[in-house]
C-alpha cells in the first residue's frame, strides 16, 4: 500500500510538472505583442527615419534584375552606393550618387556620367525606400495578416519576427522587377520599432533586405567628374 501511495504521488508530481511547463510555454507565446500592433507601430517609427544604410541581396536565382545593392539613404532623398545588375546575362556593378534630380553613375570602366532621377527610377531608385509614400512605411502599412512568430536577434539587436503577406506593388520599390506578392518575414527592432530585415521568398530563391545605422548623419556629395 505504501509503495502504491508513493507511485501515485510520483505520477501526480510528474503531471503537475508537465502542466506547469505547458502553461509557461503558452504564457510566453501569449506575451508576444500582436503582429498588427507591431507593423502599425513600425510604420510610424519608419515615418520618422532621417537616414539609414541598407543592403539588398539575392540568394539562389530569383528572377529580378538587381542582384545586390548597398547604400546610404538620407531623409531628403539623396543617396549613394552600388548596384549589381544583370544586363543581358552579364552582371554589372554600378556606383551611383543621387543628389536632387541628378544621378551620377559609374560602371567598372570610365568616369562618372549623369542621368536624371526619373531615368534611374526605371531601373532602381533606392531613395524611394525611405519615402513614406512609397517605401517601407507603405510596405508595413499594407502588410496583410501579420503574425508575431518569435523573438530573435538581428546583428545583436533584439527583434520580433513577424510573418505577413506583402504587396508586390510596394515591394517593387525595394526589389525592382518583382512581379509577385510575397509571404515574407519581417524583423522589427524591439527598442525602436524600426525595420531591421525583410526576408522575401521568391520563385528560384529569395531576396533579403537589411537596414542599419538609422539617423546617422548622411552627407551625399557629387563626385569629381
Amino acid at each position: 500500500m505504501h509503495a502504491r501511495r508513493i507511485l501515485i504521488a510520483a505520477v501526480i508530481a510528474a503531471l503537475s510538472l508537465v502542466t506547469s511547463c505547458g502553461g509557461g510555454s503558452s504564457d510566453g507565446q501569449a506575451a508576444l505583442p500582436g503582429g498588427v500592433e507591431l507593423v502599425k507601430k513600425s510604420a510610424e517609427a519608419m515615418r520618422g527615419a532621417k537616414s539609414a544604410a541598407f543592403t539588398m541581396e539575392t540568394e539562389g536565382t530569383p528572377q529580378v534584375p538587381v542582384k545586390k545593392a548597398t547604400g546610404r539613404l538620407s531623409g531628403t532623398g539623396d543617396a549613394d552606393g552600388t548596384i549589381s545588375i544583370d544586363l543581358a546575362g552579364s552582371l554589372q556593378e554600378i556606383r551611383f550618387v543621387l543628389i536632387g534630380d541628378t544621378v551620377h553613375f559609374k560602371g567598372v570602366t570610365g568616369g562618372f556620367q549623369r542621368i536624371s532621377r526619373s531615368q534611374l527610377a526605371s531601373i532602381y531608385d533606392p531613395s524611394a525606400i525611405l519615402n513614406p509614400d512609397k517605401g517601407v512605411v507603405q510596405l508595413l502599412s499594407n502588410a496583410l495578416d501579420p503574425k508575431t512568430e518569435a523573438e530573435e536577434k538581428v546583428d545583436g539587436a533584439d527583434a520580433y519576427r513577424v510573418s505577413a503577406t506583402l504587396s508586390q506593388q510596394v515591394l517593387a520599390t525595394m526589389v525592382p522587377g518583382l512581379t509577385q506578392g510575397v509571404n515574407g518575414r519581417l524583423w522589427i527592432d524591439k527598442a525602436s520599432s524600426r525595420l531591421l530585415k525583410a526576408d522575401l521568398p521568391l520563385t528560384g530563391g529569395k531576396v533579403v533586405v537589411s537596414f542599419r545605422d538609422y539617423d546617422v548623419p548622411v552627407q551625399v556629395t557629387a563626385p569629381a567628374e
